[in-house]
């Protein structure tokens, strides 16, 4: 069942790679800053969401819940073939996109597992 949720999937990643454009051209950085991450955030808080108002079939939510397990190595892959020394060498722009997200998730942690618990 992984070919359904794929639509929302797609538009998600539109949304993350918008968001990641945006974000960029904000920094006066001439690159996509975070948008896979940022599509990442969105399939997840839409999933549940769509979840919680009983508006995915089961096939769509097993699709959903499959890209999502599939989205860390996909991340993991396109993190490795990055230029890390030539991001270094631009400024702190990098160590702040790779700090603040961290910092960010481990204080939304408690937040998404007390969601999960309501169900």
């Amino acid at each position: 069942m992984t070919i359904y949720g794929v639509g929302i999937l797609a538009a998600c990643f539109i949304i993350g790679q918008l968001t990641g454009e945006l974000l960029g051209r904000l920094l006066n950085i001439n690159a996509n800053v975070g948008g896979v991450g940022f599509a990442m955030l969105a399939l997840i808080i839409s999933g549940e969401w769509l979840k919680k108002k009983k508006l995915l079939s089961a096939p769509s939510l097993e699709g959903i819940q499959f890209w999502n397990a599939m989205y860390i190595p996909i991340i993991v892959a396109m993190s490795s073939i990055q230029n890390v020394r030539a991001a270094f060498s631009t400024g702190y722009v990098a160590i702040l996109a790779g700090i603040i997200p961290t910092v960010a998730v481990v204080f939304l942690v408690p937040y998404i597992s007390r969601l999960s618990k309501k169900q």
